[in-house]
């Protein structure tokens, strides 16, 4: 299934983001943790791709298990960065060949070794000749890209990141999923810009559960997300106990799906960091509100 004939519904629902592993000495792992998530029947999951697209294989089967095994619907991400054509288009038809309908186009992180490299002539400099790339080769996959709220760390400021933003819907993305953000708020002032820019795609919401300290600065440096002071106080407190900071995160991220939801949102995609105890504790939270 389509994963924009999911956003077409009215039904509230949750979908999970789970990632490959960097080596097959992991892979029955993750798998297993994939698998745990997809038991509880989310409206999709998507799977991420290494820098580089050096987990790319593990990234098709995992997606290909999903779907097929447990009837949920897969979105395979897809990076460009630095690759040829011929590499990415033989990607895209390895996709095509598993039966997997939904792609997220990204451009992807450029590698440290690759920063001040002359890059006018790579094939792909940015996710919207991917999402070119991709209308081209078959225009019935369903396209996903990337968005924001708190502005892209390499634009200039919100209206260019926004001009950018409309170029690659325009070029073919059906739908845009956002980056982390810990105050709903800054989401509702993004959401206004873009539509009176005339960017009028479903977005969904993207939400990361903290679960421990240690995280916090990792999806800073990630991110750059503004961390409101109500989300400093919950670390400052419960920070130095792994099962407070853990529950007291979930707290959090329930809290804000509630909000989202109460706010017209009908889909938000939670980022699991392949945790099936968390997924499954959030979703048993909303258990009422989304039916499950």
């Amino acid at each position: 299934m389509k994963i924009i004939d999911l956003l077409k519904s009215e039904k509230l629902s949750l979908s999970f983001e789970v990632f490959p592993p960097k080596t097959e000495s992991n892979f029955d792992s993750v798998k297993h943790a994939t698998e745990e998530i997809a038991k509880l029947h989310p409206s999709f999951m998507s799977v991420t791709y290494g820098a580089g697209g050096g987990t790319s294989r593990y990234t098709l089967e995992i997606a290909k298990n999903i779907k097929e095994r447990y009837n949920v619907p897969s979105l395979a991400h897809l990076t460009c960065v630095s690759s040829t054509k011929e590499t990415v288009g033989q990607r895209i038809r390895d996709i095509k060949t598993a039966g997997i309908e939904n792609i997220m186009a990204l451009r992807g992180d450029i590698p440290a070794e690759l920063q001040d490299a002359d890059r006018s002539k790579w094939d792909y400099r940015h996710a919207i000749e991917l999402v070119q790339e991709l209308k081209s080769i078959d225009p019935s996959f369903c396209i996903g890209g990337a968005c924001y709220p708190e502005i892209h760390p390499e634009s200039a400021d919100s209206r260019e990141d926004i001009r950018y933003l409309k170029e690659k819907v325009d070029a073919g993305c059906d739908f845009l999923t956002t980056q982390m953000f810990f105050d709903n708020t800054l989401l509702y002032s993004f959401l206004y810009r873009i539509r009176e820019a005339g960017i009028t795609v479903p977005i969904i919401p993207g939400i990361m559960p903290i679960t421990n300290a240690k995280q916090v600065e990792r999806a800073i440096k990630l991110s750059g997300s503004f961390i409101p002071q109500r989300f400093k106080s919950l670390v400052d407190k419960f920070g130095q106990d792994p099962l407070a900071m853990k529950q007291a995160g979930i707290a959090y991220a329930t809290d804000q799906i509630i909000d989202l939801y109460a706010n017209g949102i009908t889909n938000v995609h939670v980022y699991s960091m392949n945790k099936p105890d968390v997924a499954e504790k959030i979703q048993a939270n909303l258990s009422d509100i989304i039916g499950k």
